[in-house]
């Protein structure tokens, strides 16, 4: 009977991730850090959250769409605005329709996200850790307490860069449509025999949906020129490989998609450029759409280009800072070219509607 890989000692843990990352090209700790990442959304989506959270994210395009080649440690997970804050939404519509509600909906998000977090999610991860046998913490962080950090004792470790605990980043202000059930496996599985690992079906956003959500985020970047934090170039990482795929033409040719995106940033996620003007997201979704930073936020971003594959994060498919920003030029140029394109087909579309009226004599 296969053995469990939680049931391994340590030294033989030790000895399966070296041997699998010299068959995978995939340093040890990383390939470490991936068990826990599906372990844990084995443990929500094996629960009753398992309907009312949308995975999404980098993570989602490694993990399940098999977009990226990047290493992502993060787990970012969408509760739906409908189940926290119903009793806010006007005929159960996830936009308000005021700055006003916004800012009631925004406020009750921070308020009630935290509580629900440690009321609910906390306790099945805890429950499941305790079934497994496992030892490990959770902790509540992040600025607004929307974030659980799951800190496990790593058998292996790298530069520091990617720490051995898993981050799940909660937001709650989208209903994460479209999304559909897919299921998830460890890397490392294919590479070991006579053990088992764990596996999931998560709820997963549409890749095309995230494509617009990293698109517009690299847009505000570049508009601000200012880094937030670390590991931001992941961001234009994945597009360049998203652009690779059929989810990125796909993407590019649903301007209602498009829109949907902008139309929850204008509401929930207001920002302003480096001269004090509020963002236009539809702008960026309708041939405006701005890709590549200049200056010093340029120079920022390919730092942490370079820290991220120093910790080998990029395993395999390394291309070069330069390799990157030209691909994101190309998609920055195709992405404004066919929303050109739709808004012709809009407006002939609009033509030959009102055309159709005129001849029905209405």
């Amino acid at each position: 009977m296969a053995e469990s890989w939680f049931s391994l000692s340590r030294d033989d843990q030790a000895e399966a991730l070296e041997y699998a990352a010299a068959r995978t090209g995939r340093p040890a700790h990383l390939l470490e850090k991936d068990i826990w990442v599906v372990w844990v959304l084995s443990a929500i989506y094996e629960s009753a959250l398992a309907s009312k959270l949308t995975f999404k994210g980098g993570t989602s395009l490694s993990k399940v769409y098999r977009i990226i080649d990047r290493f992502s440690e993060d787990v970012d997970l969408t509760y739906d605005i409908r189940e926290l804050a119903a009793d806010l939404l006007k005929q159960g519509n996830p936009i308000p329709n005021s700055t006003s509600q916004e800012k009631k909906i925004s406020s009750a998000v921070r308020h009630r996200l935290p509580g629900w977090i440690e009321a609910t999610v906390r306790p099945v991860i805890e429950a499941a850790l305790t079934t497994s046998g496992l030892d490990a913490t959770l902790t509540l962080a992040g600025k607004d307490n929307d974030k659980l950090i799951l800190a496990y004792p790593a058998v292996k470790t790298g530069t520091g860069y990617s720490a051995p605990t898993i981050q799940l980043e909660f937001g709650a202000r989208a209903t994460g449509e479209p999304h559909h059930v897919q299921p998830v496996a460890c890397d490392i599985a294919p590479e070991i025999d006579g053990v088992t690992f764990p596996t999931a079906q998560p709820l997963v956003m549409a890749a095309e949906r995230t494509f617009w959500e990293k698109a517009t985020a690299a847009h505000v970047y570049c508009l601000q020129g200012r880094l937030r934090g670390e590991r931001y170039s992941r961001h234009w990482y994945d597009l360049a490989a998203m652009a690779k795929t059929m989810h990125f033409a796909a993407a590019c040719a649903d301007p209602d998609l498009a829109k949907a995106v902008a139309e929850h940033k204008s509401v929930f996620f207001v920002e302003k450029d480096a001269a004090g003007t509020k963002i236009d997201y539809f702008a960026a979704a309708s041939g405006q759409l701005q890709l590549i930073p200049t200056g010093e936020s340029l120079t920022a971003l390919e730092h942490d280009y370079a820290a991220m594959l120093e910790d080998g994060l990029l395993a395999l498919n390394q291309p070069s800072f330069a390799e990157i920003i030209e691909q994101c030029r190309v998609i920055q140029e195709e992405a404004n070219r066919q929303a050109h394109i739709n808004e012709r087909r809009k407006a002939l579309g609009e033509l030959a509607e009102q055309a159709q009226k005129l001849d029905l004599g209405y």
